[in-house]
């Protein structure tokens, strides 16, 4: 018998309780590593792929590519915007013992301004000093060579490449396909393509409206990288897809040989009157597109919005003008169509018209005597229309007028162009102010509130050849695919009668043809056919009575208070391929300056577009002038 039962029963319970718990344990350890084993198999079997992607994203670094830039031809396939290389120079920090003395052995073989060291030196401080950042573009081929050279004197100076725009043409063109230049805020569209260096959005002419299509879309390279980000070596690369070819409707060659015409502050435009192609449009003075690209100058800056010509703007769609005498082809219709006039009936020319105590005068004094519609225009009796606009009224004139493209959106694919202004009563009730029966009558020669521009007159010219709404355009193809409108049978009929205009172009016909015309000087050559167009000339300030009896003499006046010249044609007559509109700024009269340089436009078309037009049909009117006819008065208008 033992001496401690109690002992014994105790010492065979610990040992029940402790197995008991070792057991306990052991499950439970059992069943960690069974929760364990299961969550390693799902990480491995089901979610292997997602961290394998991980761990490659964290280790591939994923990079846009600049597309190029798309090109823009001229209608014969000439590149008129294309792309260059562009050598520049970088500069890696980290690879540069000393940033500020390598940036001074650079100066010494490429001095840079301090406007530039600036830059160089803010975006330094910005970046990584692993990214390179840019310290000179544009490089020449001298220049890039003489860093190569010197390339151990230039520690942390790398040569790479780019492209930058070219414009073959320079200023003859720069009006109509203006520039790039770096994005600004106002640019960014959510593309992140604009956020690269080096990139070039459009801000101004073609350049602009295609910006888009022009841009292309941006590739990708893919580069290992270390965990400080830095480049290792190249993984994959997929080129973008390039900005999409631009042809327009644009001649180079006549553009060029315009451009070579005209003066500062004449401007030109040359359409085809049958589809409204813009084949030429030609202002001046003009500038360089090119100096965009690298950056204008403050001194460049300054010359230009000094310059009282504003080589800026572009004339033929922003330049607005009274439209003087070519206008009076509209007050015609609009009186043929309100039966307010017939081709037959005659009115009176003295000289003057007098409305209340005012005196409206005819460019010519001693008058035109009794005038049919067709002599009117012929002789672009001034009393004729003050009479006409009278009866009409300035509500109906303008309901014309717009019809035929003055003072409303032309939709031309050039930003910013104006549209305008043709007024009517409604206008000057919004303004406060009453519409006076004078007003009217003024309006009637094309002198007063108008403002119109070069381009919707050579609209106007086509419209009144064809009879219908041509559109003018300058895109001709987008990406190889034809833009809209191209084709004559594209724009709808005017809705006049075809014997009223018919009658205006007979009266057009005079005007150059016929003697006693106010432009003999814009008669083509024997083997280009006939012309038809119209004289006008346009105050820039009032003449009062005083000044007229006195002898007032434009021509005697500073250079600046001359009227402008103006002429708008359609040829050949019998079956019209070229429209055309010349605004010469200060040119004293539309038979004088601007007639003869519609003339000389006119053949070079003929010469450079078309090989020979039509033979020339009978005049259709009696009387058909010889060689250099015409009068000396009627030659001012």
């Amino acid at each position: 018998m033992s001496l401690f039962p109690g002992g014994r029963r105790e010492e065979a319970e610990r040992r029940r309780l402790f197995t008991r718990r070792a057991a306990a344990l052991g499950l439970g350890q059992l069943a960690l590593l069974g929760l364990l084993g299961i969550r390693l198999w799902r990480l491995q079997a089901e979610e292997g792929e997602r961290y394998r992607t991980l761990a490659e994203e964290n280790r591939v670094s994923a990079r846009l590519l600049p597309p190029p830039r798309g090109r823009v031809l001229d209608r014969n396939g000439l590149v008129i915007a294309g792309n260059r290389l562009n050598w520049r120079a970088l500069l890696v920090a980290e690879q540069a013992q000393d940033v500020g003395a390598t940036l001074d052995a650079f100066s010494r073989l490429l001095p840079l301004q301090e406007h530039e060291r600036a830059r160089i030196e803010r975006e330094l401080r910005r970046h990584r000093r692993f990214v390179p950042v840019t310290v000179r573009e544009f490089l020449s081929w001298e220049e890039m060579a003489r860093i190569e050279v010197n390339a151990p004197d230039l520690p942390g100076i790398l040569v790479d490449v780019g492209t930058t725009r070219l414009y073959p043409e320079g200023e003859h063109l720069a009006h109509i396909l203006g520039y790039v230049a770096p994005p600004a805020e106002r640019d960014m569209d959510g593309d992140p393509l604009l956020a690269l260096p080096g990139i070039r959005v459009g801000r101004a002419g073609i350049e602009r409206f295609h910006e888009i299509p022009l841009r292309g879309r941006a590739g990708a390279v893919q580069l290992e990288v270390n965990a400080l980000g830095r480049v290792i070596r190249e993984l994959d690369r997929q080129e973008g897809i390039p900005g999409q070819e631009v042809r327009l409707t644009v001649d180079a060659g006549l553009q060029r040989a315009v451009r070579d015409r005209i003066e500062a502050g004449t401007s030109v435009v040359v359409l085809d009157a049958r589809n409204g192609e813009v084949l030429a449009m030609a202002s001046q003075p003009s500038f360089d597109p090119s100096l965009f690209e690298a950056g204008v100058s403050a001194r460049q800056w300054r010359d230009w919005t000094r310059d009282r010509a504003t080589p800026l703007i572009n004339k033929t769609t922003n330049g607005l003008y009274a439209p003087g005498s070519t206008f009076k082809m509209v007050v015609a219709l609009a009186g043929l169509e309100a039966k307010a006039v017939t081709p037959t009936e005659r009115i009176h020319c003295s000289g003057h018209l007098d409305l209340g105590d005012t005196r409206f005068h005819c460019w010519r004094r001693q008058g035109h005597g009794s005038l049919d519609l067709r002599g009117a225009l012929k002789q672009s009796c001034d009393v004729y229309f003050y009479e006409l606009a009278r009866r009409i009224g300035i509500d109906r004139i303008a309901g014309m007028a717009n019809r035929f493209g003055l003072g409303v959106d032309l939709g031309i694919d050039l930003p910013g162009a104006k549209r305008g202004l043709v007024p009517t009563r409604a206008w000057r009730q919004a303004q406060g102010k009453a519409w006076n029966p004078g007003d009217t009558i003024v309006h009637g020669i094309g002198q007063g509130f108008y403002q119109i521009t070069p381009l919707q007159l050579a609209t106007m010219a086509a419209r009144l050849a064809t009879g219908r709404a041509v559109q003018p355009h300058l895109t001709r193809s987008l990406g190889g695919q034809p833009a809209p409108g191209g084709r004559p049978e594209a724009w709808p009929p005017l809705g006049l009668p075809e014997r009223d205009l018919k009658l205006v172009r007979e009266g057009m016909w005079a005007v150059v043809n016929e003697a006693g015309g106010t432009a003999p000087a814009a008669r083509l050559p024997g083997p280009f056919g006939v012309l038809a167009g119209k004289t006008g000339s346009v105050q820039v300030r009032r003449v009062s009575r005083e000044q007229r009896e006195r002898g007032f003499r434009a021509e005697r006046q500073p250079r600046e208070w001359r009227p402008h010249a103006l002429f708008v044609a359609f040829a050949p007559y019998e079956a019209p391929v070229y429209a055309v509109s010349v605004v010469v700024e200060h040119g004293m009269s539309g038979a004088g300056a601007a007639a003869p340089l519609a003339r000389e436009v006119m053949v070079e078309a003929f010469t450079r577009l078309r090989d020979l037009p039509l033979p020339p049909a009978p005049p259709p009117g009696p009387r058909v002038a010889e060689a250099g006819a015409g009068t000396g008065a009627g030659d001012r208008r």
